[in-house]
């Protein structure tokens, strides 16, 4: 079958990938060689995309009380509920939160029903979560939510700077070239970051500070900047606030990073001797009660030095959905109108309620995330309808938000997965298509539009996220303003609308394409905006910007602590982020053996100062409470993290790790200006969790665990599961039966008791179908053998001699585990990074998990020196 051209759904790089169907709903993936954001290559997520899009777990059916039902009955209903609900309480008593996975053609209709037609401006998105604070800073700077260069500037920088972005793991492919332009033209690079990241491997400079110190240290290079005589004053010249930022830069100090002098001396050396130099920000910039005022620190450098909208110059924010660029384009956030029009302003509203030909648009913001869901909690909003998102995990005091929606007098998930934590709280589910069935576009980070293609037939009833929306429109009343027959069609009603943002002198017009036909819009190459009267390319070289004096602002700032205060009951601060090959809460990509197989299992990160001093060691289990929720998570004991500091990812959920549900632990802080909540500095306390077993389970059918701890990932041949807790069961071999559903299974069992030891392996018709294996401290054992399900004798939980044990997955691009790698190194005295990739593949894709094969290189000389 011939290939079809789409984009990958995970990060805002947003690869372009052909998409070729092999039959029995199956996917070839491969990246698409000529698309510009990643000329071929994928990260270890996107390579895994065909392993994904299976059924399982999928809802096939609208479902209304729990019970399915047909399309008609469930649109009729919540038309009714929402109706009703405004008739009674007014517009506001309705929320809709949407989501940075949903196409742009799904969130224009989701906002032009919301604040056009309903009346209301609460709506809002996980996007809130990701980069609310970019768009908060860029409109205080530049007027709008522009992003000013493009990703060639990686290309010609002389200095990149990463700023609370783990580049590396995060937007592997847009790292993969700023090493390219490392090796080419000696590029330096610079990382900012309270933890040792993987992307720290080939910097040349790492900042370790303190977590939300950033605008101590921006500020000092400001002030760095004027004293070393490096100021722009031609492009000063179109500037306003200099001199007050500058002041205000002046008044702090570098204390509250943690940094020497010296190293903060060379960071600004090598910033100001350095040209052409972009400056990479993201989640540990946005995600802060002081959010918007650090993107303003970063913005202000450049600013005060003109090195903006020039070849290899810029602020550059990374996003972390791939669509988050498209919901700010349409307005999806509570406190924009569409097209980046303003909805404080009179005259924008007016245009967008003409040429809607809308009844009413909301004169002012409406909720934004964290405010919209404790509105629910309190029975201000009645009736709320979440698209492709799990608020339930990913909001800031997860089990209260979780409580609000069960609490809900009505709630409607649009949902490709039926059993999400969100999803299970739901009077309605609407079945929605998943990324291979979809048809629209997205924006990347660098504002190109790309087409998402289906390749795939959506199974069951599922049906696109405009569709649910314009169905229920018209059955609101709202008739022909909906009456979609394709994507195409909202295309090019969204680009219309865009020229007339451009007629007031926005920065989003794409009206170039208001007339693209259904053919045209099919075969639509990537585009970045505007696609008007200027094709896209960067902003702001000249010095005008979008305010209405068509001048910059530099904005003073100054340092401010963390919303919540450390105390004696919580000492530790909680910083929070993704790991290399899951992504949100892992609907799409636990559904892969070999993403999961890199880590299987929640864990908090724990400097070894502080292991000691709390008596926990590696591999035990810590748990971790703040003043909003507790999680016991698996301890990685590493230098990695700052004293005092912890780091635990974000991604399990209820249904792959119950305890290890992070953001309950997150206070509902945020940025007074963004609304961002602050996820990476919560407070919190740590301590050793005293499990009386651990215990480690395969199994070719699904689990059901009862013990205080466990975590579930897809194996190739069924599901894994740690275990542990701290009650031993009186019987091993009951406990195991009920945890594997085998009340009749032949059963193998060597227990010792005066060790505290179990193993145990069922068999139906001679096969082994489970086995679980169970002790007083962590096991040792080959799990990646174990998880195959092997015939031989599997209680010894080790590989027959014969049969060399992979190890723990490393490269999930290529399938490469540790032990793979170690004996290649061994046995043909490989020594170098290339060298391995030359003999494995491993490293040689995405490149992600090169830094873990540097470390496993320097492990073995340091070995070999010490022999």
């Amino acid at each position: 079958m011939s290939s079809v051209r789409s984009t990958c759904p995970y990060c805002g790089v947003g690869c372009g990938v052909l998409l070729t169907p092999k039959g029995a709903g199956g996917l070839d993936v491969k990246g698409d060689p000529d698309h510009p954001a990643n000329r071929g290559r994928l990260c270890s997520k996107g390579s895994a995309l065909g392993e994904t899009v299976g059924l399982a777990g999928r809802l096939l059916a609208p479902r209304v009380d729990g019970q399915d039902t047909d399309w008609n009955s469930a649109l009729d209903h919540v038309a009714d509920r929402f109706s009703r609900t405004i008739a009674e309480h007014g517009p506001d008593s309705v929320a809709f939160y949407a989501s940075g996975q949903m196409l742009t053609e799904d969130y224009y209709v989701a906002n032009k029903f919301m604040k056009g037609f309903v009346g209301t401006a609460n709506i809002d998105t996980n996007s809130r979560l990701c980069m609310a604070s970019t768009v908060a800073g860029h409109k205080r700077s530049f007027g709008t939510d522009t992003v000013p260069g493009t990703y060639e500037d990686l290309d010609e920088a002389d200095l990149v700077v990463l700023v609370g972005s783990n580049l590396a793991w995060c937007h592997p492919i847009l790292h993969q070239r700023v090493l390219a332009a490392k090796e080419k033209r000696g590029t330096k690079l610079i990382v900012v970051d309270p933890r040792r990241t993987a992307s720290c491997d080939a910097a040349d400079l790492h900042l370790p500070l303190k977590l939300g110190s950033d605008v101590a240290l921006f500020n000092r290079l400001l002030t760095a900047i004027a004293e070393a005589g490096a100021l722009d004053r031609t492009y000063l010249s179109h500037v306003n606030g200099f001199d007050a930022a500058l002041e205000t830069a002046r008044a702090d100090s570098i204390e509250p990073t943690g940094l020497s002098s010296d190293l903060v001396d060379e960071f600004c050396r090598m910033w100001i001797g350095t040209k052409r130099v972009v400056t990479i920000f993201s989640q540990g910039v946005n995600q802060s009660s002081a959010g918007t005022d650090k993107v303003n620190s970063i913005v202000n450098c450049h600013l005060a030095t003109g090195r903006i909208g020039t070849p290899g110059c810029g602020p550059f924010s990374v996003t972390g959905q791939p669509n988050a660029m498209g919901g700010r384009e349409v307005g999806g956030l509570a406190n924009t109108l569409a097209c980046h029009l303003d909805i404080e302003n009179a005259a924008h509203r007016t245009a967008v309620k003409d040429f809607w030909d809308a009844p009413r648009i909301p004169e002012g913001p409406g909720l934004k995330a964290v405010d919209l869901f404790r509105a629910v909690a309190k029975g201000q909003v009645k009736a709320l309808w979440i698209m492709h998102t799990n608020p339930a995990v990913t909001l800031p005091e997860a089990d209260a938000v979780q409580a609000a929606i069960k609490g809900c007098d009505f709630t409607v998930v649009s949902e490709i997965a039926a059993t999400t934590d969100t999803s299970v709280l739901a009077d309605v589910l609407l079945p929605a298509s998943a990324w291979a069935e979809k048809d629209g576009t997205v924006t990347n980070t660098d504002r190109t539009i790309s087409r998402q293609r289906s390749v795939l037939p959506a199974p069951g009833a599922a049906k696109p996220d405009w569709w649910h929306i314009a169905e229920v429109a018209k059955r609101m009343g709202f008739g022909s303003a909906f009456d979609f027959a394709n994507s195409a069609e909202i295309f090019r009603e969204h680009a219309a609308l865009s020229g007339i943002a451009g007629g007031f002198g926005r920065d989003f017009d794409i009206s170039g394409l208001a007339e693209i036909t259904d053919s045209e819009f099919d075969a639509l190459a990537p585009a970045r905006w505007p696609v008007a009267g200027r094709r896209g390319g960067r902003f702001f070289a000249d010095g005008q910007s979008f305010h209405s004096d068509k001048r910059m602002r530099m904005v003073p700032v100054a340092w401010r602590a963390p919303d919540a205060r450390r105390a004696p009951r919580f000492p530790f601060r909680l910083n929070t982020g993704r790991v290399r090959d899951h992504w949100h809460t892992m609907t799409r990509t636990s559904l892969s053996p070999r993403l999961s197989a890199h880590l299987a299992e929640p864990f908090v990160e724990i400097h070894p100062v502080d292991a000691v001093n709390l008596g926990i060691e590696p591999d035990t289990l810590v748990e971790v409470t703040s003043p909003t929720g507790r999680a016991v998570l698996r301890a990685t004991i590493s230098d990695a993290t700052r004293q005092g500091e912890l780091f635990a990812p974000i991604h399990w959920t209820g249904q792959t790790a119950p305890t290890g549900r992070i953001d309950a632990l997150v206070a509902g802080a945020t940025d007074p200006f963004s609304g961002q909540p602050e996820s990476k500095a919560a407070v919190c306390a740590a301590k050793a969790f005293n499990a009386s077993w651990y215990g480690f389970a395969v199994s070719a059918r699904p689990m059901t665990p009862t013990c205080d701890y466990w975590a579930v990932a897809p194996s190739a041949t069924g599901w894994r599961m740690e275990l542990a807790g701290q009650t031993i069961p009186a019987d091993w071999e009951d406990a195991a039966r009920n945890l594997f559903d085998l009340p009749d299974a032949q059963a193998q069992v060597v227990t010792d008791p005066a060790r505290g030891v179990a193993r145990l392996a069922f068999y139906e018709n001679d096969l082994l179908i489970s086995a679980l294996f169970a002790g007083p401290k962590p096991l040792g054992l080959m799990r990646d053998y174990v998880a195959t399900l092997p015939n031989e004798d599997v209680l010894t939980g080790r590989a027959p001699a014969d049969r060399p044990d992979p190890g723990p997955m490393l490269c999930a691009c290529f399938g490469v585990g540790v032990n793979t790698i170690l004996t290649a190194i061994e046995s043909d005295g490989l020594m170098t990074v290339e060298a391995v990739g030359a003999a494995l593949a491993a490293g040689t894709n995405c490149g992600s998990c090169r830094p873990e094969i540097a470390t496993l290189l320097a492990n073995s000389r340091a070995r070999e020196a010490a022999e």
